[in-house]
């Protein structure tokens, strides 16, 4: 069954009722932006990757063996960003491609040596940026608010 159809709205009322300032779905767009593109200036500087190359990075660190489809779902990026960014570790030497046992069509990624050695890293510069970043909640609200996001993610599937 296909979702149904957006209907505009074209009553005055109704779009003057959108404060985007209060609207959840563009402050975690924006938040989301904000927080990558700082933490993408850390590893970036360093070690020349974009946001899209540290993301496999970090997928393949966690889960090895993964196609570029798999990476792609598993963050829910887009297949061709995924795809580019696949290439662009490749020719550096920071993963390998490997076709699958079984399926010749199928090929699996992993961390080269090098690969392993910038996640390993990149890793505690992620993790250091998170505790920043989470600073102004106490231990509860943390807890609370990790809680919130894996509830909001289950409704998509992640």
């Amino acid at each position: 069954m296909s979702p149904s159809p957006v209907t505009p709205v074209h009553d005055g009322d109704a779009a003057a009722g959108l404060d985007l300032e209060r609207f959840v779905p563009y402050q975690l767009s924006v938040l989301s932006n904000v927080v990558s593109q700082e933490i993408a200036q850390a590893y970036g500087e360093r070690f020349g990757l974009a946001v899209t190359e540290w993301r496999v990075i970090a997928v393949l660190g966690r889960f090895p063996g993964l196609s570029a489809v798999g990476v792609a779902e598993r963050s829910a990026m887009d297949k061709v960003a995924v795809s580019r960014a696949v290439a662009r570790l490749l020719e550096r030497g920071l993963l390998h491609r490997e076709v699958h046992g079984d399926d010749r069509r199928r090929s699996v990624l992993e961390l080269s040596d090098a690969g392993r050695a910038v996640h390993a890293q990149v890793a505690p510069l992620a993790l250091a940026y998170e505790r920043e970043l989470l600073a102004p909640l106490d231990e509860d609200e943390r807890a609370q608010f990790m809680r919130m996001l894996q509830r909001l993610g289950e409704r998509y599937g992640l």
